[in-house]
């Protein structure tokens, strides 16, 4: 084992926010980089003493230069398709040609970076096209490079298992396009951890592009059947048809799943190609027990059932603060922000206050009026927004960076902070601020601070409409937490001044 650290890129998405304890439990020094610290802080990860949090921008070369400076090898775990990035494919390009620059001034030995299978018929998605871009990319430079390529990653909390989750559990019966019979190589995300961990600890796969792929080839139709056994469903009705455009089933996953249009387009179209491994060769130079689909699938369920999914693609959504709630100064960035603030007093220690707050949505609810939260939510996802379904990760846990229905965790700081933006279809800027502070003896005062920044006149109007609404849905909420909290109160819910906005930590 190298003395040199390893730098792991994405370490707070999917793959790498499961990589990273993996590597530190295996006695690995680990640089994790991220955009930003505060998320990378806050992981069950954060503070173990092999863990060197750093703060780094895949397309800022000069951060992530530093960041591989005296680094042994990399780990290229970055994805730029999200509901934000227009070109995802430029912007990967863009990250990837950063990451040459970053390995060879910063004196890498190798960097292994995972992609996707490249079919072999010629019919390449956008999507599958651009993870191969960046391979080649990635390998033109100087740093030896370790491609791995994979198909669908079977795993609690996967945007791929996800989707073939919702999918079965809403649909009895499926009206589908004719990629429902294309063959398929699914892996579990055990497994693929076990080969990424197995680059850094044998040379024979310096150089190399290798398909990893799990111990069966099967059909999208036969997955689906499968999880509907496992979940203890009836067997679905599949009638596959011959107009279902990629565009047309994206917008069907937006609808029926958590998947949002954007992400579910790409994918959609990436569900026609054939990827099944083209050779096993990593199964001699990197040998492990491989998982069966179905035993990928009962893993999934036992610890979505056991409330234990560690990473879900979810995570991997921006958690930096715009500018006018980072600096604190409205008119630097350029509008007027609208506030409305109200607190309430209980007596509680602040610990039981945060207990309730850091409880909110998901199958939890939001403490009040829960069906005008649902229909929000379904009226957001017919404009092309998140909606309510991403729900949370953990039922209790919240922490820097999660989805939370169609919020985003800025801020998690127990017991005394939660910042929420608002990652709903809105024609301006929203943030949810609660603050618990302690107001006297066994005395905490909750605050629920509403922000605003309005997108030219008709987001003025959206506020001054729904100002009446507003007041009542959000006192309601204040009430209603208080209420969860189980103690006395001292005083009722009221408005206040609350200041300028606080700056996160980051």
């Amino acid at each position: 084992m190298s003395s040199k650290p390893v730098l792991v890129t994405g370490a707070t998405g999917y793959v790498g926010g499961r990589l990273v304890p993996r590597l530190l439990q295996a006695g690995y020094r680990v640089r994790a980089a991220g955009r930003s610290l505060s998320k990378l802080r806050c992981r069950p990860w954060g503070s173990h003493p092999l863990l060197e949090p750093v703060r780094a921008d895949v397309l800022d070369q000069e951060a992530l230069t530093r960041a591989a400076r005296g680094c042994g090898a990399a780990f290229y775990l970055v994805h730029s398709m999200n509901p934000g990035t227009r070109d995802f494919a430029a912007t990967d390009r863009r990250a990837a040609e950063t990451m040459v620059a970053a390995a060879g001034l910063g004196g890498l030995e190798r960097i292994i970076y995972l992609g996707g299978i490249i079919p072999r018929d010629g019919r390449v998605s956008h999507h599958l096209a651009s993870r191969a871009e960046v391979g080649r990319i990635l390998k033109s430079g100087p740093t030896p490079l370790v491609w791995l390529r994979a198909a669908m990653i079977l795993g609690a909390g996967s945007a791929s298992f996800e989707l073939l989750r919702y999918l079965t559990d809403r649909l009895p019966v499926m009206i589908t396009p004719r990629w429902v019979r294309t063959r398929v190589q699914p892996i579990a995300i055990a497994n693929v951890l076990g080969y990424l961990q197995g680059c850094l600890e044998t040379d024979r796969v310096l150089g190399q592009s290798l398909d990893i792929g799990g111990p069966e080839k099967t059909t999208y139709a036969e997955l689906f059947q499968l999880y509907a056994r496992l979940a203890g469903l009836p067997r679905r009705l599949i009638i596959p048809v011959p107009v279902l455009t990629p565009r047309l089933s994206s917008y069907w996953i937006h609808l029926v799943t958590p998947v949002h249009a954007s992400l579910a387009r790409p994918l959609a179209e990436g569900l026609s190609n054939e990827v099944v491994a083209g050779d096993d060769r990593i199964r001699t130079m990197i040998p492990q027990d491989l998982i069966s689909c179905q035993e990928a699938m009962g893993r999934a369920l036992d610890r979505i059932g056991q409330q234990r999914v560690e990473t879900c693609w979810s995570d991997a959504g921006r958690a930096m603060p715009p500018e006018w709630i980072q600096c604190g100064d409205a008119p630097f960035a350029g509008g007027t922000v609208l506030t409305m603030a109200l607190r309430t007093r209980l007596k509680a220690r602040p610990e039981e206050v945060w207990k309730a707050v850091s409880g909110l949505g998901g199958n939890n609810g939001w403490c009040f009026a829960d069906l005008l939260w649902r229909l929000r939510g379904a009226l957001d996802k017919l404009a092309g927004g998140v909606g309510l379904r991403r729900g949370r990760r953990h039922p209790t846990e919240i922490a820097t960076g999660d989805a939370l229905d169609f919020w985003r965790v800025l801020e998690a700081r127990p017991p005394w902070r939660l910042l929420l933006l608002a990652e709903m279809k809105l024609p301006g800027q929203a943030v949810l601020e609660f603050r618990v502070e302690p107001a006297g003896a066994e005395v905490s005062e909750l605050q629920l601070i509403p922000r605003f920044l309005p997108a030219g006149l008709g987001g003025i109007l959206y506020w001054k409409i729904q100002a009446g609404l507003h007041r009542w849905l959000f006192k309601g909420l204040l009430t209603g937490l208080a209420g969860r909290v189980g103690r006395p109160l001292v005083s009722p819910a009221e408005p206040f001044d609350p200041g300028p906005p606080q700056a996160c930590r980051l």
